[in-house]
């Protein structure tokens, strides 16, 4: 499998990188944490004029026809700097499920103002019984009227505190856990009867948690065939996993490079730490476990819009169990070379570290993708 870039993705990633590097460094990661959003407009306007939001979706749904691996490509840069803009619930779920499922109102309406950076999206799906199973769904869709009267609550939606729209899983008919009878629905974030209320992850990130108490919508809310949304949500968290990886792809990369950075300037008896060939082999194995990662990152990229779910489903939880295993080795040995100075928040290390352990259990833990992946047909034949 080839995995060289292309020219356009090389210049692409250069200039993602420069933003990066110029105007989105950790320090602005740190002056977001204490603000009423937690990222700034502007700069969310800036990626939709650099074209960023809108490279992989469909050109005539106003994007520029791009491919997943051009997503992860940008969220691997925005990893490096902790970039705190609402990427993946904006553009990689609530706008990949609008671009999918939508009609040209609701494309129109919900999908093209976020594409021009002028709002922000998410998708509520969790609650508190369900964990990593978004069949699991309580919260309920009735028929009132011309439309639907929507009733349940919802946890860890990211970007659910300042979301402009939010598109809420609900069930239509059937009970709990049935892939039959799970719906969409496109909800305002000013809506009559829908409560948020901001949570503070532990790696400076918000979600929200949201109370949807009566809150009613018009049928034309209704994203896709009512009762037949399961395929598409799955199908949409596993491109949220992938870009999951992607993203803290580029912050292992950065744990990797600060490390051996301190390791040349620490001094111990004299001589600079790294040149004790113990922690050489040591850097070697992280940097190996990085390169993992970035080879399973691209090809989970690939294989994220398959025809073949189950080899989209392989690739994914694959990478994510990369991801925990290979990214905690070099996270705690990034902690370890460091000493007690990486636990402290000034030190920039515990920064990446906590949004890694977030990332590595957003859309599905290890234990829970290598329990998919011990299901997925052909695994006994492979195993032997």
């Amino acid at each position: 499998m080839n995995f060289e870039l292309s020219e356009e993705q090389k210049m692409m990633v250069d200039a993602v990188r420069r933003f990066v590097d110029k105007d989105s460094p950790v320090t602005r990661f740190r002056q977001m944490r204490t603000t009423d959003v937690g990222y700034e407009p502007k700069v969310w306007k800036t990626m939709a004029d650099n074209g960023w939001l809108a490279v992989a979706f469909p050109e005539a749904h106003g994007g520029y026809g791009g491919s997943f691996v051009d997503t992860s490509l940008i969220l691997e840069q925005f990893g490096r700097g902790l970039v705190p803009e609402p990427y993946i619930a904006s553009v990689v779920l609530a706008g990949g499920l609008l671009s999918r499922l939508g009609n040209d109102m609701q494309i129109e309406k919900f999908l093209a103002p976020m594409l021009e950076g002028r709002t922000t999206l998410a998708f509520a799906y969790a609650e508190k019984q369900s964990r990593y199973d978004a069949t699991d769904c309580e919260t309920t869709a009735t028929k009132s009227g011309s439309g639907y009267t929507i009733r349940g609550e919802k946890v860890w939606v990211l970007n659910g505190h300042a979301a402009d729209a939010i598109v809420v899983a609900a069930r239509t008919s059937g009970g709990s856990r049935d892939a039959d009878g799970l719906s969409l629905f496109v909800v305002d974030g000013d809506a009559p009867g829908l409560q948020r209320t901001r949570v503070h992850g532990m790696d400076g990130h918000s979600t929200a948690l949201l109370r949807l108490d009566g809150v009613e919508v018009g049928a034309d809310r209704l994203l896709g065939k009512e009762g037949k949304a399961s395929e598409a949500v799955e199908w949409a968290l596993d491109r949220g996993a992938a870009a999951a990886v992607a993203e803290a792809q580029g912050q292992l990369a950065s744990l990797f490079t600060m490390t051996v950075d301190y390791l040349k300037q620490r001094k111990q008896f004299g001589r600079a730490i790294g040149s004790f060939q113990a922690l050489q082999h040591r850097a070697s194995d992280m940097f190996a476990e990085v390169e993992l990662c970035k080879g399973m990152m691209i090809l989970s990229a690939i294989r994220v819009d398959s025809a073949d779910a189950n080899e989209r489903r392989a690739a994914i939880s694959a990478a994510k169990v990369q991801l925990q295993q290979g990214g905690w080795y070099v996270q705690e040995n990034s902690i370890q070379l460091f000493g007690g100075i990486a636990i402290t928040d000034e030190q920039d290390v515990g920064l990446y570290f906590k949004r890694i352990r977030v990332l590595q259990a957003l859309f599905g833990d290890a234990d829970w993708h290598l329990g998919r992946y011990a299901s997925l047909p052909g695994f006994d034949g492979a195993a032997r």
